[in-house]
């Protein structure tokens, strides 16, 4: 420790040296790191999705949004779930944690961005002690007492390698990772408070179907039971019908307590009590959703935010590495402080009481096996990152082409499938003419019945399909996501 006194505590030569080393200081944030150049890997997949008879060739407008550039409102075009959504975006707890994990992380990332700069302590304190008298000079006092006053650094590192830098930059890319993993949640919420909502829908609809079903076979029971009371009727006709009626008020139960699982699905999406008022009625009471079309594949992908959070990752991984070389290199510390001592309280402020201290130090590894260790572990997790943010493109690529396969079949499914539930429909009717007739037996009736019953439900469920289909390619390409925010202005350096 240096310490001097006087009414100018500092002479010329030393405040020159003072505010050089501040000046170096000030000058040492903006140096060079030694962290590897970025750049973007080439992603794994075609240039082009899939093409074949499973796929839909449709012409791009050119004026076509990419779905991520479309807001759930404009592709969500019912009011009761859009109303739904913005109940689920207010109150679901899944989207709050991602909240809060994203709040955590910027935090984290000041934390460490604040380890650039030094940490300046005011410290007073003051000690009285009493040695021995053997120990004690003749005429000198036995009891002595000190008092300080300091303004100082204590061991701020210099970060002339850029270690820190690189350690800041890491929890920077981290921070926004996690902000692309709350975007993802967002999105996930969205599709998925959609599609059990379409589920509801057809749970319904099955519901009031097995219900009308139901009620027409219980009224054609009734009939054959009185036909059979006036020996018009065999037993056999009175057991199949009877067994109808029995399959449909199974099915109506079995409808009954998936509608009320699908509510309470529901209910804990949405964080809250969802309103019979917002219920859909059926899915065929449902507004369509708007189109989108999925584009270029190495343009589309990489609004994900999965794959941007897995890229910010990697990015971190290179950021880690330029830490990990630093760790080679010399560190440099500083500990000063400028103040005032005495040996008496009230002289504390005196002229000749003024005292600073300045200790630069500089460890250099020699030996260090750990340091090696940690900047192989620094490649190696980088190589892992490289490999996930691949595998994170290879499984957005097929999850989209997977929905462009369905979305090329579903409407040819559905339309066939309507012509199935007409020529039952047709069928049925001939079989119970034919049946009142007297030109048949109720046999063919009965197949008729549940020919019609299987096509009918048949049809809800590919209905509900191409329609949770539609919202699938919506959020694989990235739609439904909060739009991109600026970053906070302590993160624009």
């Amino acid at each position: 420790m240096l310490t001097i006194s006087g009414k100018n505590p500092l002479g010329n030569d030393r405040r020159a040296r003072w505010l050089g080393w501040l000046a170096l200081a000030a000058l040492l944030p903006a140096g060079c790191t030694m962290t590897p150049d970025y750049s973007r890997p080439d992603a794994p997949t075609p240039p082009v999705w899939p093409r074949g008879p499973s796929y839909q060739e449709t012409a791009i407008p050119a004026d076509a949004p990419a779905a991520a550039e479309i807001p759930w409102r404009d592709f969500f075009t019912d009011p009761k779930l859009q109303d739904l959504i913005d109940i689920a975006l207010a109150n679901n707890r899944d989207l709050r944690l991602a909240a809060l994990n994203v709040e955590k992380a910027h935090a984290l990332y000041g934390l460490q961005r604040d380890e650039l700069y030094p940490v300046i302590n005011a410290a007073a304190g003051g000690s009285k002690q009493q040695a021995s008298a053997d120990l004690t000079a003749a005429g000198s006092p036995r009891t002595t007492q000190r008092f300080d006053v300091n303004l100082g650094v204590a061991s701020w590192e210099i970060d002339l390698f850029g270690r820190i830098r690189s350690l800041k930059e890491q929890a920077l890319q981290e921070y926004l990772a996690t902000a692309q993993a709350q975007r993802g949640a967002q999105i996930a919420l969205i599709s998925e408070t959609a599609r059990v909502y379409l589920m509801l829908g057809a749970d319904l609809e099955k519901l009031d179907l097995a219900q009308a079903t139901l009620k027409m076979q219980q009224g054609t029971y009734d009939l054959i039971q009185r036909q059979y009371e006036a020996q018009l009727a065999d037993e056999i006709d009175l057991l199949r019908a009877r067994t109808q009626v029995d399959t449909a008020r199974a099915d109506a139960a079995r409808y009954t307590h998936l509608a009320a699982q699908t509510r309470n699905a529901l209910d804990l999406l949405a964080g809250a009590s969802v309103s019979d008022e917002l219920l859909p009625p059926s899915l065929t009471a449902i507004n369509p959703v708007r189109e989108v079309f999925a584009g270029v594949p190495s343009e589309t992908l990489l609004q994900r935010p999965d794959i941007m959070a897995a890229e910010h990752q990697l990015q971190a991984a290179y950021a880690l590495i330029g830490a990990a070389r630093a760790a080679f290199f010399p560190r440099i510390s500083l500990t000063t402080a400028i103040g005032t001592a005495s040996d008496e309280l009230s002289g504390l402020f005196g002229a000749e009481s003024g005292a600073w201290n300045f200790t630069p130090q500089v460890i250099l590894p020699i030996f260090d096996a750990r340091v090696w260790a940690a900047h192989r572990v620094s490649k190696v997790h980088r190589k892992i990152l490289l490999t996930q943010y691949e595998r994170a493109i290879q499984a957005a690529f097929r999850e989209v082409a997977d929905a462009l396969a369905v979305r090329g079949t579903a409407d040819l499914q559905v339309s066939a499938q309507q012509a199935v539930v007409d020529s039952a429909r047709k069928i049925y009717e001939l079989s119970n003419k034919r049946y009142a007739n007297g030109i048949d037996s109720y046999l063919s009736v009965l197949d008729a019945q549940r020919s019609l019953y299987g096509a009918q439900q048949a049809l809800i469920t590919l209905r509900l399909s191409k329609l949770a289909n539609d919202i699938k390619l919506y959020s694989a390409l990235g739609g439904g996501g909060a739009p991109a925010q600026p970053l906070p202005a302590e993160t624009n350096e």
